[in-house]
């Protein structure tokens, strides 16, 4: 079978299951929830494994801690401390995989990507601070490290503006945009419409993101061969 058949079919599958999810959020249906939620990188490594020749390993290592969040968050009330580490990992080894796309010479314009993230963090802080109790240094820890994944994706797309950096870019903004819901959910004011727009807007990051990485690790092997 050829390959872009296989990632055709493999993407189709994640699409599937990530429809499905979202249903289950929609209607509320743990059960289903409980069923699907984890197949979601289950099936987006799968993506990502199709496409490339040979696996960025800490691309995939940042799978596997969204997949263990993933878990971890089905249960908030017991394991949200868990679920925030292994997404905390998964974001710092995005941060990893990024700053290794960037040339040196753009550490001057670090400073201007990161303001967005940080107006951005500053504020849910301000909306969530008197709710979070004992979990205020692990939310300032996680704010933190995801406005610096969005100033280095900022950084890189700055750097080139390839259409794989836009999407990489897009990744970042909408998981960020999706872990923000969850503190507003969480620590402000919870709606079920939030859970909904979690869901989506983590599903749509996390492939965009994958995206991004399959285009990324073919130059990078590409470049070496050469």
């Amino acid at each position: 079978m050829p390959k872009q058949t296989k990632l055709t079919i493999a993407t189709i599958l994640f699409l599937l299951v990530a429809i499905t999810d979202v249903y289950a959020v929609i209607t509320n249906n743990k059960v289903l929830e409980i069923i699907f939620k984890p197949l979601l990188m289950t099936t987006l490594v799968v993506v990502y494994l199709i496409g490339v020749e040979k696996p960025n390993f800490w691309f995939v290592s940042g799978l596997f801690f969204s997949f263990w969040g993933d878990v971890f968050l089905l249960d908030k009330e017991s394991y949200f401390i868990f679920g925030l580490a292994s997404f905390l990992m998964a974001h710092i080894i995005y941060i990893k995989i990024t700053i290794g796309f960037l040339e040196k010479h753009l550490t001057t314009k670090i400073i201007s990507s990161a303001v967005p993230f940080i107006l951005l963090f500053i504020g849910i802080i301000y909306l969530t601070y008197n709710n979070l109790g004992n979990l205020l240094v692990p939310v300032i820890v996680y704010g933190i490290t995801i406005a610096t994944f969005g100033a280095v994706t900022l950084l890189n797309y700055r750097q080139e503006k390839r259409t794989e950096d836009l999407w990489l870019l897009l990744g970042a903004i909408l998981f960020i945009l999706s872990d923000s819901l969850i503190a507003l959910n969480n620590f402000y004011s919870p709606k079920h419409l939030f859970n909904i727009a979690i869901i989506v807007l983590y599903i749509v990051a996390q492939y965009f993101i994958c995206r991004a990485m399959i285009v990324k690790t073919s130059l990078v092997q590409e470049s070496a061969n050469s």
